[in-house]
């Protein structure tokens, strides 16, 4: 196929690799996208990839290559990070925590390969019945349940009244999901906006919790110490 936007070979990619279509062989991936009617875009890097403030469509992506951030604008121009999109992650209204009073936005960190399908083709009873389109429909509640228990970890985080505990926590949870050491999966700029704080503040706490032996900083790495984690 052809990708509509940048006239170029579409790059292969197992599709039942993703966790949409987590127990449906490749095969069958290949054959539901025909009959969803997917639509393959590219994106430059700066460039929208969604606007759901005046975009009617409802539609699921996947981002096939590249990597992107889920910006919230409220009315005073104000941006917050909602999370990062990164290679075979979806996205979509419906798995975004946006709300009617802001602006939410895809917006590409570097350039991306993306496919859509329609929500409503997933969703609709399919008139073969078939089992692979079940399993895709459970999947997809499966990932919005997902989301909201992500939703319930970021109004946690948020709820936390100073920088240095919304930092520990974050650092807590981050280290649970990777076992110990990881690396930060974004710019000091962009977890500033993740955490709703000022970007200087902090940096300068960042440098008292590893002063403090809380944490230990390898550029992009942190670690918890021992008796933290």
């Amino acid at each position: 196929g052809i990708c509509c936007k940048c006239n170029k070979t579409e790059k292969k990619m197992d599709f039942s690799q993703i966790e949409l279509f987590d127990g449906i062989s490749a095969a069958s991936c290949t054959d539901m996208l025909v009959c969803f009617g997917a639509e393959f875009d590219s994106f430059r890097t700066g460039e929208v990839v969604c606007d759901y403030s005046d975009d009617p469509k409802r539609r699921v992506g996947i981002m096939r290559t590249g990597r992107a951030s889920m910006i919230r604008i409220d009315e005073s121009g104000n941006e917050t990070l909602l999370e990062e999109v990164e290679e075979g992650d979806i996205f979509g209204e419906v798995l975004c925590f946006g709300d009617g009073g802001d602006y939410v936005k895809l917006i590409c960190d570097e350039d991306c390969d993306v496919v859509f399908l329609k929500y409503d083709q997933i969703t609709k009873r399919c008139e073969k019945a078939c089992e692979h389109h079940s399993r895709l429909v459970a999947n997809l509640f499966e990932l919005m349940a997902k989301k909201t228990l992500s939703l319930g970890e970021r109004i946690q985080l948020l709820s936390r009244r100073t920088t240095r505990e919304k930092l520990m926590y974050y650092f807590r949870l981050e280290s649970a999901r990777r076992g110990g050491e990881f690396t930060l999966p974004m710019s000091h700029t962009r977890l500033a906006e993740y955490l709703c704080v000022d970007r200087s503040a902090m940096v300068r706490e960042l440098k008292r919790l590893t002063d403090d032996g809380l944490v230990r900083v390898d550029g992009k790495k942190i670690r918890l110490t021992q008796a933290e984690f």
